[in-house]
C-alpha cells in the first residue's frame, strides 16, 4: 500500500524532474540538509494524491504533515524558517527586501522567457536574445557580492543558480562578458548541496 504523504513522518516534496521552481525548493532542502520524500510528478499528469492536497495540482507542492504548500517562495521561506540553520535570508529587512524583489523580477522577466526556448519553435530565438540581454544586464548584481547580492548564499541563489546552470542546455553562450556570471555559477556547482538537488535529468543537461 502507498503511504499517503500526510501520513508521512518526514517531509514530501512532489517536483518535477527539470523545472526550474521544483530545483528552487530541491536546492533549499539540500542546503538545509533535511531529509525527506521525493515524488517525481510528470508534465501535464498530476497523481491523483497531489490533486487532492493542492487545487492546482501544480508542482512543487511541500507536504509537512496536516500542512500543504504550493506557492514557489512559501515554500522556500517556509523551509527558511523551519530549519533555520543555515539561515538562507538575511537579517536586516532592507535585504532581505531587495532580495524578494531580485526574485520577483527574476520569475517575471527570465521564466517566461526559459519557458519559451523550452517550448521551441520560432520564438525560442528571439527569447534566447532576450534572456541573455537580461542576465548580461544583471552583471552589477552578480559583481556585487560573492553570491546573488549577498556574501552569502541565500533564497534568491536558490532560484539564480537553476537559470544559470541551465543555460548550455537551453543554447545560451554569454562570451567573456558574462564571465562574472559563469563564475558565480562555478561557486555554486561543485557544493555538496547542489549536486545533492539535482535530478538526473538535470544533471543530464551539463554531461
Amino acid at each position: 500500500m502507498v503511504q499517503s504523504a500526510r501520513s508521512r513522518t518526514v517531509l514530501t516534496l512532489y517536483t518535477g524532474a527539470d523545472d526550474i521552481q521544483s530545483h528552487r525548493v530541491r536546492l533549499v532542502l539540500a542546503a538545509k540538509g533535511v531529509a525527506y520524500d521525493r515524488v517525481t510528478v510528470e508534465p501535464g499528469d498530476p497523481p491523483e494524491d497531489l490533486i487532492d492536497l493542492n487545487p492546482y495540482g501544480t508542482v512543487p507542492t511541500l507536504v509537512d504533515r496536516d500542512l500543504t504548500l504550493y506557492d514557489t517562495a512559501v515554500v522556500c521561506e517556509y523551509l527558511d524558517e523551519r530549519y533555520p540553520h543555515p539561515p538562507l535570508m538575511p537579517i536586516d529587512p532592507i535585504s532581505r527586501a531587495r532580495l524578494r524583489l531580485a526574485a520577483v523580477r527574476i520569475e517575471y522577466d527570465w521564466l517566461p522567457e526559459v519557458e519559451t526556448i523550452r517550448a521551441g519553435g520560432r520564438p525560442a530565438e528571439a527569447a534566447r536574445r532576450r534572456l541573455r540581454e537580461q542576465l548580461l544586464a544583471s552583471l552589477p548584481l552578480f559583481k556585487a557580492s560573492k553570491f546573488f547580492l549577498n556574501p552569502e548564499m541565500s533564497l534568491a541563489d536558490c532560484l539564480v543558480a537553476p537559470v544559470v546552470w541551465r543555460l548550455p542546455w537551453l543554447g545560451i553562450e554569454l562570451g567573456r562578458e558574462g564571465k562574472p556570471i559563469l563564475d558565480y555559477g562555478e561557486r555554486l556547482f561543485h557544493s555538496q548541496g547542489y549536486v545533492r538537488s539535482l535530478t538526473a535529468e538535470e544533471k543530464a543537461m551539463r554531461s
